[in-house]
This record gives structure tokens, C-alpha cells and sequence, in this order.
């Protein structure tokens, strides 16, 4: 089977105003096979989001190589990085960056509106997204009037809409209390398993980092796979 992302010896080497060089990720590699969800867990400034910019194609290493289903990103354009991440990859984010001056509706179909799709081509897809997350009777309502739980159930929808087969997550339940962290990381999870994308999650909660099928750590960019 082939993997669904690589890391191969990847490093991330940033300038340190000390000077001399910081690593955010060192000699990291490993490979997630589809359809798998994969919890990253560690302290803040461990290289978690930069490992997670890294997959999308947002970066690309400083040594090393990252593959998407046997893409590797260094050697793309920007462009070509662009299409790959809107075509093949979801994002989710601890702020949910919808559009306060959009409906419900429009903040889930915003991908296909970017890409100049039809409305009638993604409108039913939009639909079966909120319907699975219980707001198909929202759809039409300003996303400024939802919770923040709700928020983040959109931003799912949003991320899920073109069926991506990798999914990334940086802490999507940091701004959640407790309850709706539970809520919204158990729905994410069961949307990625039953569209069969591959996941990939950050958290600081032990808890909702024991759902996923594995759990890694990440210390001082160096990346601990049990």
C-alpha cells in the first residue's frame, strides 16, 4: 500500500536572532498509510504547526522531502502546490477563519466559490455536510449567529467539501470548552473515517489525542513514533 503523506529526514532550519541556526523540525520521518488518524501531541514551540504547514505544501523543508500520494512537494510550483492542497488536502484551524459577512451555507461552499464551480454541482454536497452535522436548518442563517462549536463543526464542513485525501487539524478544539471539544473532535473524526480521508491532528489534550489510532510526540522538533 502506498503512503498517504511522507516525511523523509525532513529538517526545518529558521535563523535565530542569537544567531546561528534553529531547528522546528529535526531528522523527522515516517510514513501515515490512508485512511489512518494520527493524534501529534507536545509543548508549544515543539514544531507541531510547523510540521503541519509542512505537509500542506505552506512550506517546504529546509533538508529532507515531503510526499502526497506520490507528490513530492519541494519539486512542485507554488502553483502546482496551490492546486495539490486545494484538490487533496482539508485544513482545520484552533480559529476557525470563516466569513462573518457569508451565510452558513457559503462559509461550507467557499472552496468551490474560490474554484468557480456551479452551484448546482456542490450544492447538494453542501447540504449532506451540514445535514451530518446538524445544521442543515442553519444553512441559510449568518455564521456570526452560530456557537463556537458550531463554528467549528462548519469549518469541518468547509475543509471536508472536496473530499481531500489528507485531512489536517492545528488543535481544532483550542478554543472549545471541554464539552464541545468532545463534540467537535468526535464528529471530525467520524466524518474522516467515513469519507476515508487520512488525518492528521494537533492537540495539547491527552485525552482527545487516545482517540486517534496512534499517538506521536514531537520535543524540540524531534518526532517520537512508539
Amino acid at each position: 500500500m502506498n503512503s498517504a503523506i511522507s516525511f523523509r529526514h525532513v529538517s526545518k532550519i529558521y535563523d535565530s536572532l542569537a544567531g546561528g541556526d534553529r531547528f522546528a523540525l529535526r531528522d523527522v520521518s515516517f510514513d501515515i498509510f490512508p485512511g489512518r488518524r494520527v493524534a501529534v501531541v507536545g509543548r508549544s514551540g515543539s514544531g507541531k504547526s510547523t510540521l503541519l504547514h509542512l505537509a500542506a505544501g505552506i512550506d517546504i523543508p529546509t533538508k529532507g522531502e515531503v510526499w502526497i500520494h506520490g507528490s513530492n512537494l519541494a519539486a512542485l510550483s507554488d502553483r502546482d502546490r496551490t492546486l495539490l492542497r486545494r484538490n487533496k488536502i482539508g485544513l482545520v484551524f484552533q480559529f476557525f477563519y470563516l466569513l462573518s459577512h457569508l451565510s452558513v451555507r457559503d462559509n461550507v461552499a467557499l472552496p468551490e466559490l474560490v474554484a468557480g464551480g456551479k452551484s448546482s454541482d456542490f450544492d447538494p454536497r453542501v447540504h449532506e455536510l451540514l445535514d451530518r452535522v446538524g445544521l442543515a436548518d442553519r444553512a441559510e442563517d449568518p455564521v456570526q449567529s452560530l456557537s463556537g462549536g458550531e463554528m467549528q463543526r462548519i469549518a469541518i464542513c468547509r475543509a471536508l467539501l472536496r473530499r481531500p485525501r489528507l485531512l489536517l487539524a492545528d488543535e481544532p478544539t483550542g478554543n472549545l470548552d471541554d464539552a464541545n471539544s468532545r463534540l467537535v473532535m468526535d464528529l471530525m473524526l467520524k466524518l474522516a473515517s467515513e469519507e476515508g480521508s487520512t488525518l492528521i491532528y494537533v492537540t495539547h489534550s491527552r485525552e482527545l489525542a487516545a482517540l486517534a489510532d496512534e499517538t506521536w510526540r514531537l520535543h524540540s522538533g524531534v518526532l517520537e513514533v512508539p
